[in-house]
Parts: structure tokens; sequence; C-alpha cells
């Protein structure tokens, strides 16, 4: 059995836009040259710099609290491998927007340049930004499509708490979805200062770095 139908068969993959997304967004292309025969494996694998491509299982879990729509505008923090972003830029289609940020710039280059296979960059679905994913996004202020703040936000490395610069950035009726310590945390945003907040326990990241 392959790696997506053991996700669908064990319940990580239950949405079909998120399936489809899957089988379409080949894990493989964002892996190292060395580690692609791994990808596979339901493990988190090594991509350098201390950093890691998640697990699948831990990856299907996070889109579907997310439940990211088509021509939704989401922020992808920490995106590594571009694994996230691509997967998130097929789900929302060419009405959608990601914004994939990353502060290390050789990892940030490395996910752009595999994103990039997919033409999601180059159709303007895809928006790369090399910068501290803890702070508020600013391109917020000068983007006509995001004067409104992200729909998502898709967090893919641990942080101590929420910070509220992430919080602020998003709409009212939007969702964050990220690891904080050993759970992941879904805040779903009731007005301007009321969140929802359910955590599921259980899971390990590597941390979350910030300036």
């Amino acid at each position: 059995m392959n790696l997506i139908d053991s996700l669908i068969q064990e319940g990580w993959l239950k949405t079909d836009s998120i399936k489809d997304a899957f089988i379409k967004i080949k894990r493989q292309d964002f892996l190292p040259e060395g580690m692609k025969k791994l990808a596979e494996l339901n493990e988190a694998l090594p991509i350098g710099f201390n950093q890691t491509i998640s697990q699948p299982a831990v990856v299907a879990f996070m889109l579907e609290q997310l439940q990211p729509k088509i021509g939704e505008k989401i922020l992808d923090i920490g995106s590594g491998s571009g694994w996230t972003t691509a997967l998130l830029a097929q789900i929302v289609g060419e009405t959608g927007k990601i914004v994939s940020i990353e502060l290390i710039p050789e990892l940030k280059e490395f996910g752009e340049q595999n994103v990039a296979k997919y033409s999601f960059i180059e159709k303007g679905i895809v928006k790369y930004v090399l910068g501290d994913g803890s702070k508020r996004y600013s391109g917020l202020a000068t983007d006509p499509e995001l004067v409104e703040g992200f729909d998502k936000i898709l967090v893919s490395a641990s942080c101590a708490k929420i910070p509220l610069a992430w919080k602020k950035q998003l709409k009212i009726g939007g969702k964050i979805v990220a690891p904080v310590g050993n759970s992941i945390k879904t805040i779903i945003k009731k007005t301007d200062n009321k969140y929802e907040e359910i955590e599921y326990p259980g899971f390990v990241f590597v941390p979350l770095i910030s300036k």
C-alpha cells in the first residue's frame, strides 16, 4: 500500500481537496537529492539546517484542521522545503494566494525552487518572503489582495505560545493551526478580541526560529 492510500485508510486524510493535493503534489519533489527515495516513509525527514520536512500524517492532520478552501489567502510560516506551501497552493487555486515565509535564506531558496516546479509562483498564487514568521507580515499594508488580512495561517514549527501578531493579521472567522509545545492548536478568530482554542496534544516539531 502506498503512503497516500495508508493515510486515507488510517483516517489522516479525509477531505477530497486535501486528498487531491496530496496526490498531485509529490513529496519527493521537496526532498534533497539523497533523500528522495525515502519520500514514501510516513516520517519527518531532514532537509538541512536542523530543519525537517514534516511527517505526512501530521501534515495531513494539520491541513484537515485548517480546512483550506478555493480562493483563500493563507500565510504559511516556516515553510522549509515548500511542501506545505505547494499543497496549500494546489487547494486554493488560481483565485487564492499563499504567502510563504522562511527565515533561513538557503531553505527559502530551496523551498522556492521546489514550489516553482508546479508553476505556482509563475501564476502568482505563491509569494515567497525571507523573514521572521513570528512577526507581523509587513506586506498586508501594501498588497490589495491582503488588505483585509489572511483567511488562514499554517505554522510548521513549534512556538511557546501563539504570537499576537498572528492573531491580528487574521480575518474574523479565520483560523490558525500551529504547534505549541507538544500540541497542535487550532485558533478560530470570533471577533477582534475573542478567540476559540482547541488543543490536540502528543506531537513533536522542530522549534520555530525567530530573530
